[in-house]
């Protein structure tokens, strides 16, 4: 009898194995081999190890992002043009973002690599799965991609908590601003980009958002494309009631075909910092900010 009880019982259990959930096997599987599975903006399925030690970063703004989320030490790799925080001097640099070094990257042995746009994938991701180091790609296209992207990298370095935290603050932030700018007229805003040749935002850029969520329009935002180049009979028809400029040396004054236009002879032309304008991460926020209180200064008395 002893014998029949414990062949009963081992044909219970591997009954009861064979009929396990796929998920939990998967599961097992996973913690078994030290790796799981993430999908990124792409809709690419990677594999990735379950702890991350090791990062490269081929984007300031994903930089800017990975320290947010209180993963920043985690970094080994940044590129030339990772200038925030400042802990970003203290970083090895693998070159710009769109030509990296990738003998240099290989060297730093990251667990994964991040960029920022489908276009910087197709020319090194074979090279680094041969090396099996997984590529992970943001690609933002709104601002609620921006907050998806910061819970994205919460979830990889395990820093879900401050994540959360940092997403419920800014979300508060940008709840305000819309809030302040309630009832407020709308301002018909041309973003100029570069002066000269003239570039702007188009309907695809998530400055067109972020203009609206301040309180304005753009006057491009029906413009194909997310950074289109203006000729200029097209712009001089445009007449924006204020132009938002950057800061940078060749962007500080709007391009000279303005000159006429209600947002000139009214003095309202804005410099904002020319890495809030282009970087899809959280200081983006502060770019809100600074734009509702430049086009509605009343409500910000």
């Amino acid at each position: 009898m002893p014998a029949l009880v414990c062949l009963i019982i081992c044909l219970f259990l591997f009954s009861s194995c064979r009929s396990e959930n796929p998920r939990a096997q998967n599961d097992t599987i996973a913690r078994e081999t030290g790796t799981r599975e993430v999908t990124d903006d792409l809709g690419r399925k990677i594999k990735i190890p379950l702890v991350i030690e090791r990062a490269v970063s081929l984007a300031p703004s994903l930089t800017e992002s990975v320290f947010a989320v209180g993963a920043g030490d985690r970094l080994v790799g940044v590129t030339s043009y990772c200038d925030y925080p400042s802990e970003t001097q203290n970083i090895r640099k693998v070159g710009d973002t769109i030509s990296p070094n990738m003998e240099t990257i290989i060297a730093l042995k990251p667990q994964i690599v991040f960029v920022s746009t489908a276009s910087q994938i197709e020319t090194f991701t074979k090279t680094l799965e041969n090396q099996n180091i997984p590529v992970f790609v943001t690609n933002p296209s709104n601002l609620n991609g921006v907050l998806s992207n910061l819970k994205q990298l919460g979830d990889i370095f395990g820093t879900g908590a401050r994540a959360e935290k940092l997403i419920d603050d800014l979300q508060k932030r940008i709840a305000d601003v819309e809030n302040n700018v309630k009832g407020a007229g709308v301002t018909r805003v041309f973003v100029q980009i570069s002066k000269e040749p003239l570039f702007t935002i188009g309907k695809d850029s998530f400055l067109t958002e972020i203009i609206e969520r301040a309180g304005g329009v753009s006057v491009t935002k029906t413009v194909e494309t997310a950074y289109p180049k203006l000729s200029k009979e097209t712009a001089l028809a445009l007449s924006p009631e204020a132009i938002i400029v950057s800061d940078s040396e060749d962007n500080k004054e709007p391009n000279e075909v303005f000159a006429n236009s209600p947002a000139v002879v009214n003095n309202r032309v804005y410099k904002i910092n020319a890495d809030l304008l282009s970087r899809p991460a959280p200081r983006i926020v502060d770019g809100i900010e600074q734009i509702a209180k430049a086009l509605h200064p009343e409500k910000y008395k």
